[in-house]
């Protein structure tokens, strides 16, 4: 707990620390980066006092750092709009086998029907460089999300599919349902959001957890200031610290992180 909280309070204290540094007249929004093909590229960079994925922390409650690089693509359509998009995406890693990196790589494409309702259809390998091939850790996904924006609220749902998952587990399910309110307090804006999830696997023994499922929840506060995005989140699941390893890494913890894009 204690390594925890000080993992927290570095992260905040770095929030503060370039904050205070920042200059008030910064651009809100920063000059496109031009990609090939009339697309545009974007970076981020994020800092977190914790990598969770569906409640369960994959860096042992250790910091991680987490790059990544985007690209879309221009408007493929105008009415309904319509994109493409691949992001490259990377964290640091506390696996059952030690501790290394993550590498995924998504793709997609997205559609906007209407002003409020967005839609994204994609795919994310999931891999794992310098872990033996034999352990199976490497997989991939198809997703569909679905966000709704009801001006005061906005709705999103997610799908998750694997048809053999991390460690060989066969196929998986991941369904998780996600509600975020925007927050104005006098120069302050905040976006307050809560979501909830169920994960379902075929050889949960071989995935890590005790059970053909479990549910998972976070909540959470967003801020924007100064050009970086600031996280401060609660998130649990369901499975007891006996069918975690033994450990805390699935019990309910606060993490913080910060994001720069460029």
């Amino acid at each position: 707990m204690n390594s925890r909280l000080s993992g927290i309070a570095a992260i905040l204290a770095l929030v503060l620390c370039i904050a205070g540094s920042a200059r008030a007249d910064d651009k809100d929004e920063a000059e496109k980066w031009h990609a090939p093909f009339g697309g545009t590229f974007n970076a981020h960079f994020t800092v977190t006092s914790d990598y969770s994925y569906a409640g369960i922390s994959n860096n042992a409650l250790q910091p991680a750092f987490q790059p990544d690089l985007d690209y879309r693509t221009p408007y493929l359509l105008s009415d309904p709009k319509l994109w493409l998009y691949l992001t490259v995406w990377g964290s640091n890693v506390v696996l059952p086998a030690g501790p290394g990196g993550e590498v995924d790589v998504l793709g997609g494409v997205k559609l906007q029907p209407t002003k409020a309702l967005k839609l994204d259809f994609g795919y994310v390998r999931v891999s794992y460089p310098g872990f033996s091939p034999a352990l199976a850790y490497n997989y991939g996904d198809f997703s569909v999300n679905v966000d709704y924006d009801l001006d005061f609220a906005t709705v999103s749902g997610r799908l998750r599919f694997s048809p053999n998952s991390f460690g060989d587990s066969g196929w998986e399910f991941n369904k998780r349902a996600l509600l975020s309110v925007p927050l104005k307090f006098e120069s302050v804006s905040f976006k307050a959001y809560g979501s909830v999830g169920n994960l379902s696997v075929e050889r949960y023994l071989q995935y890590g957890i005790p059970s053909p499922d479990y549910w998972y929840w976070q909540f959470g506060l967003v801020t924007s200031a100064f050009g970086l995005d600031l996280t401060l989140a609660y998130t649990d699941s369901n499975i007891e610290p006996s069918g975690c390893g033994n450990t805390n890494y699935c019990a309910g913890r606060v993490f913080a992180s910060i994001t720069k894009a460029f």
